[in-house]
């Protein structure tokens, strides 16, 4: 988009040039060489911006795939770490143990399925990719029923919130530690409440600095669609709210 912007600018820049050159200079044949040596410089320029997106976007692709074959890794030694267990389990027969580890296993598998089911990419893959790309915070995700944010926000909407998720954890991330030494305990809960869409944060351990975290989500949160709420003197519960823009829609095909 900033790309497509500046050829723009440089078009209309361009085309004020021109007709400068066109009233002010009584030469033909140097009004044409004056043109087409503006349009040569301008074909370069807008080759120049073409290449740099290109580049850029093979940058960013090839940072995602990263970041999405190292999310695959961690959940292929979670899941050889727990095969384990159960394996030790079974051979020293302590049934009980068995049972605690399975019900483990599949509450952590009905997380990951209500995340993937959340219907917003970039959220999903955050939320997914999360420890890979944090790991001096251990996110907790809880959400309730079978919530799809897909079917309940608009693509804006939506957006808007994946992104006051993500800075409302860089808060905490950079405000709500003790120390730097420290993993930070967030835990996250995403529900649906008075046809508002509603995302609690809830820190669990020592509070860091709640006066910077204050500042912080006051400072953001002044604008856009989404209502940050304080439950505690402490800043160590936060909740967002975002009105359901599709809600009327569901409602009718209800």
């Amino acid at each position: 988009m900033k790309h497509r912007f500046m050829v723009r600018a440089m078009f209309v820049l361009l085309a004020l040039v021109c007709l400068a050159i066109v009233y002010y200079l009584r030469s033909p044949i140097g009004q044409v060489l004056l043109f087409g040596s503006l349009l040569i410089a301008f074909w370069a320029y807008v080759r120049h911006i073409r290449k740099q997106a290109a580049t850029e976007r093979k940058q960013l692709l090839a940072s995602v795939q990263r970041t999405a074959t190292a999310t695959l890794g961690h959940h292929r030694h979670d899941w050889m770490n727990d095969l384990q267990i159960l394996y030790g389990y079974i051979q020293l027969r302590k049934i009980d143990k068995l049972v605690d580890c399975v019900e483990r296993i599949k509450g952590r598998m009905a997380v990951e399925s209500k995340i993937s089911r959340l219907g917003i990419p970039s959220l999903v893959f955050y939320l997914q990719s999360f420890r890979e790309v944090n790991s001096s915070v251990q996110l907790e995700v809880d959400i309730a029923d079978d919530l799809q944010l897909g079917t309940l926000l608009t693509e804006a909407d939506a957006e808007e919130l994946t992104e006051a998720i993500m800075e409302t954890v860089r808060a905490f991330q950079y405000s709500g530690r003790s120390s730097w030494g420290e993993t930070l305990q967030l835990k996250m809960l995403l529900y649906l409440e008075d046809e508002e869409v509603v995302v609690r944060f809830d820190q669990l351990g020592t509070a860091g600095n709640r006066e910077l975290l204050g500042q912080h989500m006051g400072g953001w949160m002044t604008a856009g669609r989404i209502r940050a709420e304080q439950l505690d003197s402490e800043y160590s519960s936060l909740r967002l709210r975002m009105a359901c823009g599709k809600m009327n829609e569901v409602n009718a095909c209800l």
